[in-house]
């Protein structure tokens, strides 16, 4: 078999986030989360319930399936590591996900539109997320051979602004021949899927599920083609060794000063970022009764803004190292969250607007492209700071306490959400604890060691 190039390798890397992207832009975000939200709060209507008491019900539904969705995958997230560092192979793991992604993306498409079966939508969803985020540990883990630590910061900045180019590309394509607008047309005035879905029935919308499956699968191609792994010769994955090992890794984190603060730090400001991305989408839909496809060219915009500033976050962590710049975009969406609870259709900061003003979708996606663009530079410096302080004899388990630290707590955002939501009854209320998880990381990574754990 031919050699293949580290340039080669790098953009096979970049291909899973391509690939991989549409799943958290088109479904989580921006199409199907607002759409099931949508659906669930028609369901509860049709019980008699009250409109705001319906959708804050409908948002506090996906926010407790996003709860335990996060727990399965935090608690999996370290022993799959360990497995895959024992045994020596990744790839077959990656196979195994992507094989979920696909399987739960495709069942989206037996969504009823009458929302009858909402719980066979939230489990296909559930299903296939795990699988994307699963998968993302083992890509994570081969980061550090892809370059030196300098170059590393740029490699995982250009990934992320090629996934969230890749979103775009897949929103854009959705909106404008398959999602449904309220007179049944898409965004260029065409009937779902030119003709061949029903848009009664939201077929355009539903077959969002099915084309996130087909574009991952297409574009997984390159990823397999050009990413290779050297083989373990002698060795097998025993689940005894891996939890030994685990064990003992976890036993050393408190010694660890800079790397357990990280990973607490990571915790909570990354569980506030997926807070934001969950309910960005479903707040347009619930709080300014943006529709779905409106939604949507609100995905575009953040998605472009995700892909814009993650390049030029990649340049600022190569100069200025992912730490500083972890703290910069903490900042800025501490004060997107601020905005976001004082703003509503009718007033902002309590102050009444004019009927028919634009002021609060204006502001509103101002605060889309800061949610995008700042996100993918926060995701993409947190990658290379975890790379600084990740185990080089076992990537994959450091990346799977990271992906444990990132997801083990990720029921805290959407539960605070959901309870906030539920307590107060109203919508804007219920993002403010995102407020206080970001500022309680930026306050843990002053104990952060910038160069990893291992600096003298």
């Amino acid at each position: 078999m031919a050699e293949i190039s580290l340039k080669k390798r790098i953009w096979g890397w970049f291909f899973f986030d391509w690939a991989s992207q549409p799943y958290h832009t088109v479904l989580l975000t921006f199409i199907f989360g607002p759409f099931f939200v949508s659906l669930a709060s028609e369901n509860f209507l049709s019980q008699g319930v009250e409109t705001e008491l319906a959708k804050a019900n409908a948002q506090a539904m996906w926010s407790f399936t996003l709860t335990i969705t996060g727990l399965i995958i935090g608690f999996g997230a370290p022993l799959l590591g360990a497995m895959a560092d024992t045994g020596g192979r990744r790839i077959p793991w990656i196979i195994g996900f992507s094989l979920m992604l696909v399987a739960g993306a495709g069942g989206l498409w037996f969504t009823a539109p009458d929302g009858g079966n909402l719980m066979w939508m939230l489990m296909a969803f559930a299903f296939g997320f795990i699988g994307a985020e699963y998968a993302l540990i083992f890509i994570n883990a081969q980061l550090p051979s892809l370059g030196t630590e300098e170059e590393i910061g740029q490699i995982s900045g250009s990934a992320f602004s090629f996934g969230y180019a890749g979103g775009v590309l897949s929103l854009f394509l959705i909106l404008l021949l398959f999602a449904e607008q309220p007179n049944g047309k898409t965004l260029l005035g065409l009937d779902p899927g030119f003709g061949l879905l029903d848009a009664e029935t939201r077929q355009g919308t539903r077959f969002t599920g099915p084309f996130v499956a087909l574009w991952f699968m297409i574009f997984m191609i390159p990823y397999f083609l050009w990413v290779r792994e050297v083989r373990p010769t002698g060795t097998r994955t025993s689940v005894g060794a891996a939890l030994s090992r685990l064990w003992s890794t976890v036993r050393a984190l408190p010694a660890k000063r800079s790397l357990f603060a990280y990973l607490g730090s990571s915790m909570l400001y990354r569980d506030a970022l997926n807070g934001l991305y969950s309910f960005g989408g479903t707040f347009a839909l619930l709080v300014l009764d943006f529709s779905v496809v409106q939604v949507g060219v609100f995905g575009i915009i953040a998605a472009i803004g995700a892909s814009v500033f993650s390049y030029l976050g990649g340049h600022a962590d190569k100069r200025f190292g992912p730490k500083p710049v972890v703290i910069t975009t903490i900042l800025v969406l501490m004060g997107v969250c601020f905005m976001l609870v004082n703003l509503s259709r009718d007033a902002m900061f309590g102050i009444p607007l004019a009927e028919g003003s634009m002021a609060p979708d204006i502001i509103f996606y101002i605060c889309g492209v800061l949610i995008g663009g700042m996100g993918g530079v926060m995701q993409s410096a947190s990658r290379t700071l975890m790379v600084r302080h990740c185990d080089p004899a076992a990537p994959t388990e450091s990346f799977g306490l990271y992906g444990l630290t990132g997801r083990a707590t990720a029921f805290i955002a959407p539960f605070l959400i959901g309870v906030a939501t539920a307590v107060t009854g109203s919508t804007q209320l219920g993002v403010s604890p995102l407020l206080g998880l970001f500022l309680l990381g930026l306050i843990m990574l002053r104990w952060v060691h910038p160069k990893g754990e291992l600096a003298p």
